[in-house]
């Protein structure tokens, strides 16, 4: 397995995604790391981040200095290679002039990282700070126009660094040079799939759950399914799934999750309504932080409620995802932004007294997708689209309520079935649609009216990190919105979102 560092850089996430392609397992985890945490891991290489910090401000992220006296393979990408120069006694300076976007590289050593590469090839720069004196033992092994030390190394050592990112599609040979620090350098073996992750994974939850009872909270969307699904292959009827109708979900959502899991599945499960006292808590509240909140901790009390009707119930198991994680805090203690938080992520109250299964926690989207057709799950299952946690209440701007709930839900079901009707479904990451807390001005039967906007939201990606937005056929978008317009009461204007992800986000709370 591989090491990753995370030092803040917003590309953490693709550097992982990046190794795993190769077939190579890998972790991120935080500069916090201990030495001896990094030693029972095991790894064959480490992978230093980048990060936004200088090496030189308060408070720069830093990992302990022994990991350079492992014996193990460590590339430093951006700040991972200022921070690695920096701690074997070279010197980082302020560039005079920054560099970012693309640079033609210039390579002067084409072994080691740069076997099999050009000469001259694209690169992705994005940096303040450059290398201004190499530790003893380093050479120049690339350089840019403007970055004499674009990429350096210690080959004695196995210590190499690059200045830019390989793990953007903008540099070209990105994948070429990463898999030449993975096998080349490292010598690691193309043993990461499906599975393997199976196999590894059933063991630690059988290790870790023993003989105690498992609750796990069952969505029906992708994360909770493949879960529920790999507990049952690991525990079989110590598992108890609880389907949760908190009065946000889709249309027709609680039969189809029933039929799924109790008669095709065979998954003992328990439903139980608590509409009433999501909404309740939801009145009146309009920041979507608060709502994610509230949803999560009513979330929580309904499931202690119900962890309380079965005996010996030890533990509870979530869907929680890399980007989850990633997304919902500083990156497992990192430097990382938060941009949003998740509701079923960031550990349980003390009350409770469950501890936390996670068995999909370091997946990504796509490798869930992969492991639910490695276990056998249908496609309308496995390649479903995502849908929130807190549900329905993050697609309405403002206050939910049980009326504008109905005219989402409407809406919502009327976008989904065109979606699928014009074979469209299998293509988006996600589509669905937004009430705004705006009204307009229109006209119906010669009558002046005055009703809600909804917006349409639908994008391509692969993994939810980043995303595009779908340039929808008109004729498809013309049909969506005469249909909701003309058969979803309250509803007198529909508008498109053309916004991808960053900067926005795809949800849009």
């Amino acid at each position: 397995m591989i090491l990753i560092i995370d030092f803040g850089s917003q590309y953490n996430q693709l550097i992982a995604r990046r190794v795993r392609e190769h077939h190579v397992y890998c972790q991120i985890e935080p500069p916090s790391i201990s030495i001896d945490a990094i030693k029972k891991l095991n790894p064959e290489g480490i992978i230093l981040s980048g990060g936004p910090a200088s090496i030189y401000s308060k408070g720069s992220p830093r990992v302990d200095r022994g990991i350079f006296s492992l014996d193990i393979p460590v590339l430093g990408i951006c700040y991972g290679l200022q921070y690695m120069v920096d701690s074997l006694g070279g010197k980082v300076i302020g560039s005079k002039k920054r560099e970012y976007g693309f640079a033609e590289l210039l390579v002067q050593k084409q072994k080691g990282i740069f076997s099999g590469v050009g000469k001259k090839t694209q690169c992705w720069m994005s940096h303040g700070d450059s290398i201004g004196k190499l530790p003893a033992g380093f050479v120049v092994t690339a350089s840019t126009e403007n970055t004499t030390v674009a990429a350096a190394e210690d080959a004695r050592r196995n210590f190499y660094g690059l200045q830019f990112h390989p793990e953007v599609v903008h540099t070209q040979a990105g994948k070429k040079m990463l898999a030449n620090f993975l096998f080349d350098v490292c010598h690691c073996k193309k043993s990461w799939s499906m599975k393997s992750f199976v196999a590894r994974i059933v063991e630690e939850i059988r290790k870790q759950v023993g003989e105690g009872k498992v609750i796990l909270g069952l969505s029906g969307g992708v994360d909770s399914s493949v879960a529920a699904v790999l507990l049952h292959r690991a525990i079989g009827k110590n598992l108890t799934c609880v389907f949760v109708d908190n009065g946000v979900l889709r249309q027709g959502e609680a039969a189809r999750v029933i039929e799924m899991f109790k008669k095709h599945l065979q998954i003992n499960l328990r439903f139980t309504r608590a509409g009433k006292q999501f909404l309740s808590k939801l009145k009146g509240v309009t920041d979507p932080e608060r709502k994610r909140k509230i949803i999560g901790r009513t979330f929580i009390e309904v499931f202690d409620k119900e962890a309380r009707k079965i005996w010996n119930v030890k533990f509870l198991a979530q869907g929680t995802l890399y980007p989850d994680l990633i997304e919902s805090r500083s990156a497992f203690g990192g430097p990382s932004a938060v941009i949003k938080s998740h509701h079923n992520v960031g550990g349980l109250p003390k009350k409770m007294n469950l501890q936390l299964v996670e068995p999909l926690k370091h997946l990504f989207k796509d490798e869930v997708r992969l492991l639910g057709k490695e276990l056998g799950l249908a496609d309308d299952v496995v390649w479903r689209q995502p849908f929130p946690g807190p549900g329905l209440a993050i697609r309405i701007i403002g206050e939910v309520t049980a009326k504008r709930l109905d005219v989402l839900r409407k809406a919502d079901a009327i976008l989904l079935e065109e979606i699928r009707a014009n074979k469209l479904y299998y293509k988006l990451w996600q589509s669905f649609a937004v009430l705004l807390p705006l009204k307009s001005v229109g006209i119906m039967g010669d009558q002046r009216t005055y009703e809600n906007i909804l917006a349409i939201r639908a994008v391509t990606s692969d993994d939810a990190m980043t995303a595009d937005w779908a340039p929808l056929p008109h004729d498809i978008l013309a049909r969506i919105s005469n249909r909701i317009i003309n058969e979803v009461r309250g509803v007198n204007r529909v508008v498109y979102d053309i916004s991808s992800k960053p900067p926005s986000t795809i949800e849009w709370e």
